[in-house]
């Protein structure tokens, strides 16, 4: 066995034995949470950014967020934004970031009359405001961080891989951990909803889109980085296991999210691909489908057809249900309504909750950031989502070696549209989007036996 297959084999039986030692001590994930600050802290420190180490660091930190939330082991429940925060600021400290980046610091500066409305808006009486607007706006400042520091930022695609394969490794330890976790299916399913029980206790959305984002950094290294039978059986392993984790927590928007960004990147890589990587790449997706298929036909005999039902979007007994999104639509709607009433600057940061109370009579949070930025900002959240969307567009004209830019911008746009952006993951993964990646060969290689 060759050194890079040890490695890689040593790499992921930690994660898998970290999942079992967390699961048995759960005390431990405390010490994991703070083990990844403190000893991601060192390593940029130490490397001074010499090689990207901060977007290292704050992969990891991504990829762990929604197990430290699962198992306790956050030591603040923002604490991976903040953290992606700190790395890339190091990481801008250290090399400097594009003076071409206006876009984002006119996205940061288009955040402010929102955050100043909302400290006008919002209730004193029931509210600590600054933790509110804190919580409201940690994601846009986060992103907007990442983008600062990842714009035109030169990289090959071996580190971009590698960067994958650090964000997919604590999901790796999620996904044994809930392997121990949930109970038999015949005792956790009672229905075709979303089920904390085979989600770890935690919210199902949020584990969906981690196990989402899992299955797709897996399936991309079956393409892009199994160069031999070893890598290809360890990657197609954590690709169906992981796959199944996702489909059993009956959260639907994740899970979508990955298959879609799967099918846009065989898309991208067929494009551009010469003939003989054509035709590895049918066998691979006709080996891959049958795989899944089989997955599916193993999940639905695990949960009685249950799983089929809510993909099918029916109740147990078969029924349609009225809301497609679990009511979601009707707080998008309301949502709309504010930004209608508040065209100019919007209703301020944080102050949805309230609006939907005095219009509603019902305390909801806002899963969809499109239409929460245009309630809460106005026309200059229309704006913002303007620079998000066509800037990585925009450079894909001279970055079009960046294979993975449209599944990551549309890992994104459908996360936020189903979990807003309460994880640091669509802030982060978006703002990869913006890096300039270059192949040493002429085209990317596939999997090659």
């Amino acid at each position: 066995m060759q050194n890079k297959e040890k490695n890689y084999l040593f790499l992921i039986l930690v994660h898998l034995l970290l999942g079992v030692v967390i699961y048995a001590a759960p005390f431990v994930a405390k010490l994991y949470g703070y083990f990844i600050l403190f000893g991601g802290v060192y390593f940029v420190v130490k490397t001074r950014n010499r090689n990207n180490e901060v977007l290292l660091a704050a992969a990891y930190i991504v990829g762990s967020e929604v197990f430290l939330r699962m198992t306790g082991g956050n030591p603040n429940h923002e604490f991976s934004k903040y953290g992606v925060i700190l790395f890339l600021s190091m990481g801008m400290y250290y090399s400097g970031f594009s003076k071409n980046a206006v876009p984002y610091w006119i996205f940061l500066i288009l955040l402010v009359p929102g955050i100043i409305i909302g400290t006008q808006t919002l209730n004193l009486t029931t509210v600590d405001i600054r933790k509110t607007i804190l919580f409201n706006v940690s994601g846009p400042i986060c992103l907007g961080f990442a983008a600062l520091y990842c714009y035109n930022r030169k990289i090959r695609i071996e580190e971009v891989n590698n960067l994958l394969l650090v964000m997919g490794l604590p999901i790796v330890s999620c996904m044994m951990y809930l392997t121990l976790f949930t109970p038999d299916l015949k005792e956790a399913l009672g229905g075709t909803g979303s089920n904390a029980l085979t989600s770890g206790g935690f919210g199902p959305n949020q584990v969906a889109t981690a196990l989402g984002l899992g299955m797709f950094i897996f399936f991309s290294r079956i393409i892009l980085a199994s160069r031999t039978k070893l890598f290809f059986a360890i990657n197609l392993f954590l690709v169906l296991n992981i796959t199944y984790r996702g489909l059993i927590t009956f959260s639907r928007g994740g899970m979508i999210t990955g298959f879609v960004m799967i099918l846009i990147l065989l898309a991208y890589l067929y494009k551009i691909s010469k003939y003989r990587g054509k035709v590895k790449l049918n066998y691979l997706v006709v080996l891959i489908a049958i795989t899944m298929s089989a997955i599916w036909v193993y999940t639905e005999s695990q949960t009685g057809g249950l799983i089929g039902k809510r993909y099918n979007n029916q109740d147990a007994l078969g029924r349609t249900k009225k809301s497609r999104f679990t009511g979601r639509e009707e707080i998008a709607a309301n949502e709309i309504n504010a930004f209608i009433a508040n065209p100019f600057f919007g209703i301020g940061v944080a102050k949805g909750t309230e609006y939907r109370l005095e219009q509603t009579g019902d305390v909801v949070a806002s899963h969809n950031e499109i239409t929460r930025m245009l309630a809460e900002h106005g026309s200059l959240g229309v704006a913002m989502l303007l620079i998000l969307f066509f800037t990585p567009i925009f450079l894909y004209l001279d970055n079009k070696q960046n294979i993975y830019l449209f599944c990551f911008l549309l890992f994104w746009l459908l996360t936020i549209n189903h979990a807003a952006m309460r994880t640091a993951a669509p802030s982060f993964v978006y703002a990869l989007s913006l890096l300039k990646v270059r192949f040493q060969d002429e085209e990317p290689s596939v999997h090659r036996e």
